[in-house]
């Protein structure tokens, strides 16, 4: 039975919303070994083609992944594909800041490069629904 939780998301550049991400939610981006990338490329396991440099650092060209400082969060894997994004997401991330906090954080985020998709309410609750630079929404509640 799987007890660990990845999330994945698709997109068509991995570390530009890795970093996107890292400052939206105050994660880090994980750091690749550049090494180990070097030695798959020297020994023909993988092509210079597989990767890119990134803020100066050799890496996979294809992802970048995100980890919380706090124990036991899931990871967040952005991966490269080559469709551009067409419709709306069928799994989107919540980030729950609590009403007292909610608008300052979308400004927050706006500011960063989000956009603000709608805004909507049930019963007591409201969300702001925003998507990030490639489009991939999300809600602020």
């Amino acid at each position: 039975m799987a007890t660990d939780v990845q999330i994945v998301i698709d997109c068509a550049d991995p570390h530009r919303l890795a970093d996107w991400w890292a400052e939206a939610l105050g994660w880090q981006v994980e750091p690749q070994d550049e090494a180990f990338i070097r030695r798959m490329v020297d020994s023909g396991a993988a092509t210079e083609a597989d990767t890119t440099t990134h803020r100066g650092a050799l890496v996979w060209r294809s992802g970048a992944a995100l980890t919380s400082p706090d124990p036991g969060r899931p990871r967040v894997l952005f991966q490269q594909v080559p469709e551009p994004k067409t419709v709306k997401n069928r799994v989107h991330l919540d980030l729950r800041v609590g009403s007292a906090r909610r608008d300052d954080e979308v400004d927050r985020l706006l500011g960063m490069g989000a956009t603000e998709l709608h805004r909507a309410a049930q019963g007591p609750f409201e969300w702001v629904t925003l998507a990030d630079p490639e489009g991939n929404e999300f809600c602020v509640a």
